[in-house]
This record gives C-alpha cells, sequence and structure tokens, in this order.
C-alpha cells in the first residue's frame, strides 16, 4: 500500500516541539528528589528557553503572520494557528510553573534561603535594604514622567521597570515608568535573603517622584524582535554592518509584555496602548519574579553550593595525561568525551602549540568562544611568536555577536588573519589545525569537535573531540581552511564531510544502505534537533522495511514515531540531566564506518545553510567508545523520556537496576583516574557490551 510521506499527519510541529522540550526541563525542576538549588537551576533555564523562544520564534511567527504567509513546516499550520497554540500550551503550563517556583521557595525556606520582598522583611532587614537603596540603587535609577510633553520612551529589549500611577495634591492622575538598569543586581542580598529590587523601588517610588503619592504600579518587562537580518551582498564593510545590526537588535518589534498577576487594569490599559501589544502578548506572573533567568544570581551563590549537585571535576585520562600533548597524537588518535573527559587538552593542544618553536600555522573556527578564553589568549601569544594564525570568528553566531566581534578584533590588532564568516551561511563547524616542521617534513595535527571551543560551556555540555594526525584528514583540513580564505564555492572534502553540499546526501546515503539491510539494521542519530524532513522520511523508509531506528534528540522532534506500518520501528528519546546534552552522533551498525561525529544537527539550517563538518570515526577502538556511550544513553531509566505518538512525552521508569548515564560516566572516568585498584572496574564498558550484545 502506498503511502504519502508528504502527509501533514505524519509530523510534528517544530515549535510545538520545542515547547514538549521546555517543558521537560520543567519536570526537572519539578523533580522533587533533586538538591533545591538545582530546581532552581532548571527553573532559570526553562526562563532563559523562553525569552530566546520568543525574540527568535514568536517574532518569526508574528512577522509571517503579518506577511500573510499561509503555511509553514511539513505540519502545515498556519503562522495564526502556530501562534494560538503557544499562547495556549503556556497558559496551560502557567499554573504548573507556578506551583513549582512555590515548592522550590519552601524547600530553600527549610535550608535558611529566602525570597522576599520589601514589604515581608524584618525591621533590621529593611533598614539594610533602605540603606542599599539611597546608596546602590537611588543614583542609578531612571524615573520617567510620561504626559503630553514627555513621550513614553523607547524600551530596549528585555527592558525591566515599573509601570505607575501617581497623584498630586490637586488629585491630579499621571502616569510614569521607572526603568531598572541591567547594571543592579536582579535581587538584594542579606545574608541568605534575597529581595527583588522590583519590591525596593516599589516601596520607595515617592522619592522618585517627589510630590506625588504612588496610587497604583506593577513591575513589567518587555521583549522584542532579536533576530538580526544582515544584507551581506550589500555589505562594503561587513563590521560596521553588524555593529549597526546589533544596535537595531533593541530596536525590533515588541512582542511580548511581562506583568504581575493582578496588575491595575488602567496601568494595562497604559502600556498596552504605548506599546502597541494587545492582551494576548500578556504573559503574567503571580508568585514569582519577572524575568526567570535572573534566578541565576541565586544559584551562582557560592555560599548556597551545597543545595547543588556535587560539582564534578573533569578528568584527564591516558593517553593526554602527559606534558607533550602532540607526542601522545603521533602514537594514536583519541577521542573525548566531555565533560566526563576534561577539555584542558583541547586548550593545550592551542597553548602548547603557539608556545612550540616547531609550529608554523595554527588555523581554526570560533563559534562561541567565551568571555574569557585562554584559547584567544594562545592564539594571540601565537601570532606575537612569529606564527602564522587564521582563525574564522563567525560574527553571526546569535547572541554572541558582541562578544566574537571583541574577539576578532583583538585577534586582527595582534596580527592573526582574520575571516568574517562566509556571505550568506553560517561556519558552525568545530575544527583546528596545528601544522609544525619536524625535520624537513611538515607534519599537521587536526582537532575535530560537535561542540564549541569553549571551557566554561565544555563543563556542562556534552560532546565530542577527536585528535588526529592522519594525513587523509590534514589534507582535508588544509582544503577547508584554504576554501574559508579563498574564492572557491566548490570545495569537495575527500574523507570529511562539509555542508551544505555533502553531509545531507551521505547521511541519506547511510539511512537508505542501513535500510537495505531491513530487521538486521539499526541506526542511531543523536542530535540536538531533527527537523529536516528528506531525512525524516528516509527513516520511514527504513523502518517500513523493519530497520531498527533510534533517534536520541534532545529537544525539536517533528518525526512521529509509533505509527502503524510507517514508524514501528523508530524509537524517539530525550535526556534532559545534570548535563546538556550537545553531541551530534550518526551511527549506522552494517557499514563499514559506523561512527560519525558531526557539529550539525539534523535541520535544513545546519544541512543546507551552514558550513558544518561531518568526520567518520575510523579507528575500531575509538568507534566502540561512541558505541558504547549510545548504548548506554538508550539503557537510561532515569533522564530518559520517550515520544508517543501524540507528540507527548513520558518518562522512562526504572525497572530494575538504575541507569543514570551521567553519573554513571562521572563514577567511570573518576574511577580510572583515581587508579586506586590495579584492575579498574569498566563498569560502562561491561554494561554497553551487554546492551550490544542484546541488541
Amino acid at each position: 500500500m502506498s503511502v504519502d510521506l508528504d502527509s501533514s499527519q505524519l509530523y510534528f510541529n517544530r515549535e510545538l516541539s520545542w515547547l514538549q522540550f521546555n517543558s521537560r526541563v520543567l519536570a526537572q525542576a519539578l523533580d522533587e528528589s533533586l538538591p533545591s538549588l538545582e530546581r532552581l537551576k532548571f527553573l532559570a533555564i526553562y526562563g532563559t528557553n523562553l525569552d530566546e523562544f520568543y525574540m527568535i520564534r514568536v517574532a518569526g511567527l508574528k512577522a509571517l503572520y503579518k506577511a500573510r504567509i499561509q503555511e509553514t513546516g511539513a505540519a502545515k499550520l498556519t503562522p495564526l494557528e502556530q501562534l494560538n497554540a503557544i499562547h495556549d500550551y503556556l497558559h496551560k503550563e502557567h499554573q504548573v510553573l507556578e506551583t513549582c517556583y512555590t515548592s522550590i521557595i519552601s524547600e530553600l525556606h527549610t535550608n535558611g534561603v529566602h525570597i522576599k520582598s520589601y514589604d515581608t522583611l524584618n525591621i533590621d532587614e529593611k533598614k539594610s535594604v533602605k540603606e542599599m537603596f539611597f546608596h546602590e540603587i537611588y543614583p542609578v535609577i531612571i524615573p520617567i514622567a510620561v504626559d503630553a510633553t514627555h513621550p513614553f520612551p523607547h524600551l530596549n529589549n528585555l527592558s525591566f521597570g515599573l509601570a505607575i500611577t501617581l497623584k498630586d495634591d490637586a488629585k491630579n492622575i499621571k502616569h510614569g515608568l521607572i526603568r531598572i538598569p541591567r547594571i543592579l543586581p536582579r535581587f538584594l542580598q542579606i545574608e541568605q535573603t534575597f529581595v527583588p529590587i522590583e519590591s525596593v523601588v516599589e516601596h520607595f517610588a515617592s522619592e522618585l517622584f517627589p510630590g506625588f503619592t504612588p496610587h497604583a504600579s506593577t513591575p513589567f518587562r518587555v521583549t522584542r524582535n532579536a533576530d538580526i537580518e544582515i544584507e551581506e551582498e550589500e555589505a562594503d564593510d561587513f563590521l560596521q554592518l553588524l555593529e549597526e545590526g546589533l544596535r537595531s537588535r533593541n530596536k525590533g518589534s515588541l512582542i511580548r509584555l511581562e506583568l504581575r498577576e493582578g496588575a491595575n487594569k488602567k496601568l494595562i490599559k497604559f502600556l498596552l496602548s504605548n506599546l502597541n501589544l494587545d492582551d494576548k502578548d500578556i504573559y503574567s506572573y503571580k508568585s514569582m519574579p519577572l524575568h526567570l533567568g535572573s534566578l541565576w544570581q541565586i544559584v551562582g551563590d557560592k555560599a548556597l553550593s551545597h543545595l547543588t549537585f556535587p560539582t564534578f571535576n573533569p578528568k584527564t585520562l591516558p593517553p593526554l595525561d602527559v606534558d607533550n600533548i602532540f607526542e601522545a597524537i603521533d602514537k594514536e588518535d583519541v577521542l573525548l568525551y566531555h565533560p566526563f573527559d576534561s577539555f584542558e587538552p583541547v586548550v593545550q593542544f592551542i597553548k602548547q602549540a603557539s608556545r612550540d618553536p616547531e609550529t608554523l600555522a595554527i588555523r581554526m573556527t570560533l563559534y562561541r568562544a567565551g568571555q574569557k578564553s585562554p584559547i584567544v589568549k594562545a592564539l594571540i601569544d601565537a601570532v606575537n611568536d612569529g606564527k602564522q594564525v587564521m582563525v574564522l570568528v563567525e560574527l553571526k553566531a546569535r547572541f554572541d555577536e558582541e562578544n566574537n566581534l571583541r574577539w576578532a578584533k583583538a585577534l586582527e590588532k595582534a596580527g592573526a588573519h582574520v575571516v568574517y564568516g562566509i556571505p550568506g551561511l553560517k561556519v558552525h563547524a568545530k575544527i583546528a589545525q596545528v601544522i609544525k616542521r619536524t625535520g624537513s617534513k611538515l607534519k599537521s595535527y587536526v582537532h575535530l569537535a560537535t561542540g564549541n571551543y569553549n571551557p566554561s560551556t565544555a563543563k556542562i555540555y556534552t560532546d565530542i573531540s577527536y585528535f588526529t594526525a592522519k594525513e587523509i584528514f590534514s589534507t582535508d583540513a588544509t582544503h577547508f581552511f584554504h576554501f574559508l580564505t579563498g574564492f572557491s564555492t566548490h570545495t569537495k572534502l575527500d574523507s570529511l564531510f562539509m555542508s551544505p553540499k555533502q553531509i545531507k546526501p551521505k547521511l541519506l546515503k547511510l539511512i537508505e544502505k542501513e535500510r537495505k539491510h531491513g530487521n538486521k539494521g539499526h541506526i542511531i542519530l543523536k542530535a540536538n534537533s531533527l527537523v529536516d524532513t528528506d531525512i525524516i522520511k528516509s527513516l520511514y523508509l527504513a523502518s517500513q522495511e523493519g530497520c531498527k531506528v533510534d533517534l536520541i534528540i534532545r529537544g525539536i522532534c517533528c518525526l512521529k514515531p509509533g505509527v502503524k506500518g510507517i514508524s514501528d520501528n523508530i524509537r524517539v528519546s530525550s535526556i534532559i540531566g545534570k548535563y546538556l546534552e550537545h553531541a551530534r552522533i550518526y551511527y549506522f551498525k552494517n557499514d563499514k564506518v559506523k561512527c560519525y561525529i558531526a557539529s550539525a544537527d539534523l535541520m535544513p539550517r545546519n544541512l543546507l545553510r551552514r558550513i558544518e563538518l561531518m568526520t567518520p570515526i575510523i579507528e575500531e577502538k575509538l568507534s566502540q567508545k561512541i558505541e558504547q556511550i549510545l548504548m548506554l544513553q538508550l539503557a537510561d531509566n532515569i533522564l530518559r523520556w520517550e515520544l508517543q505518538e501524540d507528540g507527548n512525552y513520558t518518562k522512562v521508569l526504572p525497572l530494575g537496576k538504575e541507569v543514570n548515564n551521567h553519573a554513571i560516566l562521572e563514577k567511570y572516568v573518576s574511577k580510572i583516574h583515581d587508579k586506586t585498584k590495579k584492575e579498574t572496574p569498566d563498569y560502562v564498558s561491561r554494561l554497553a557490551n551487554k546492551i550490544l550484545k542484546d541488541n
């Protein structure tokens, strides 16, 4: 029977799938078995995620609606249908969010940590806060009158403050705003008591408007469209164009107004009319502070670290626990799994190269380097030492543009050859190459990865790193960097695979080959998102032939599993836990090369509109290590969720032995590192090999 694989009934909408992902983050905050600050951390992540979702995805849908676009995506929903569905979903989830916050606050209270408004403080606490207000807040805060001679001010993206109604002695009503600058702390802290700044400003509002009495007030926060549109073809100076784009981010159309629940109706009307928003654009909080992401201030308090998970210190294991990392790579290829394996060898790869007199050149891509980058510092040191340094700094890395702009200027000032990206494409590939002179010959060392060159995120993101001195990869690395700095648009790599021309065709070919093995075939795709319809249709066809398909997709998944006769053999898992699952791994049981690692997710933007790299893992020992990681994750019954045919996710229940892949890998790596026994129990390998055998 012929099946229409283009039918909208076979696909989930990507925006609603993303909301399901954020709900799984919220579920972590609801988990009372976790330490209280870990729960608060997940609530902060939920809020930060939602901010970005509104700034980019909701803003985009609103723009499509205004442009009268009829339908988008394989699920074929109109922009208005998606906006309404998002509104309904989030407002239904709102009560869960409030209950979650109340539960966490109660748990923190039992541990001596309090989040209290100014009015609920005791006399001594109020005295301390009053001093803080007049010494640290009053000089910085901005009271703004709004009337016929004082127009409503422009509010930057994510502006936060109070809207206020005031009365003078003659009972005349005035409107005003109090802007709370971002340089001020979100919470005022008295030992282990945290006071939301808006409750303090609200109490002392009369000090900011002498001669007026506050009548009503409400905290508010606005969100704008933050997607930067850059017409690169018209740009003579890309740096200048990007800087202008960054400034325009604060001028994007307004898309959301966050308020306190029960706010004065006349104040709401005042805000909506001046912001050109309507009731559907309001997101209200009852007990929670506006801007959930600001809870990071409390989570990050070192004095409260006993209320979080025990800190795991990543380990540097053999063969990289040596003084000279290049000598180790000369002997064998090395594969690391961060954050269990330390990211320090990656940093040392660049640092040692920058100091080595045999080093001739260092080339690499930087997508998100972080605010304090030892890698960028090492690159500058290398330039100062006379080495050739070429760096592609991707200035279009969303929300890291300013940071990357700063690093690009610093590198260029030092004398490095800096490339600012490729017109029309983002460079998302993660690759570094070091070229040395050994005797009369040149030798190249390459690092390829699934994650960014950012030591900070490498402690909390799971990613794969691969070091090699193989000539086939070195040659491709050289071609790749020549492509970035030259004019060629026809570069084709021989051993590595590069998007937008090579990765998708290769994946489709690999899926097709595995499909032919029928019920003896097994595909495992691990990524952040699965959206590309051609990949999904190919997986449907494989499932119809009996091929087993396991998808480990952290976030968005548009594929619908469990549809009779179409996706019966497809299982979709999502792992949400202590670490952010970020690695992209593609496994094909019957292929000569079973495992590939990639910078690319399974989305059209990655496969068609970005420069990405996919690396075959040809060393059997390293391929087996990746298989073990995948099988361990598929056996996880603590952190894993499974996607159902109706679009909902169900938490996998721990039947029998508990398997928490994050905890197991921490324990495993620590045992090897400590070397407390002559024979270290290889728990991961034994468990993974058993799973492999069972499969």
